[in-house]
């Protein structure tokens, strides 16, 4: 797994959300079960509060950040 998609995983498991926005391009597309929510402050709003998040099946990159999740 690449460093960047394991330091988004601990970012969301340890609320750090201004790490994770620096991990994510602004224009996101986070896919989970076939749902997309598209842009960072959505996406960060989507997994506030969770546990954890899946580890993705694929992304991809843009401008050295995640700017497709698709788990």
């Amino acid at each position: 797994m690449d460093n960047t998609v394991s330091a988004i995983l601990r970012a969301v498991d340890a609320d750090d959300w201004t790490s994770f926005a620096n991990l994510v391009h602004p224009y996101v597309h986070w896919t989970e079960d076939g749902i997309t929510t598209r842009g960072r402050t959505r996406v960060m709003a989507l997994l506030s509060g969770r546990e954890g998040v899946r580890p993705p099946d694929s992304y991809e990159f843009r401008d050295g950040r995640v700017y497709r999740w698709n788990a």
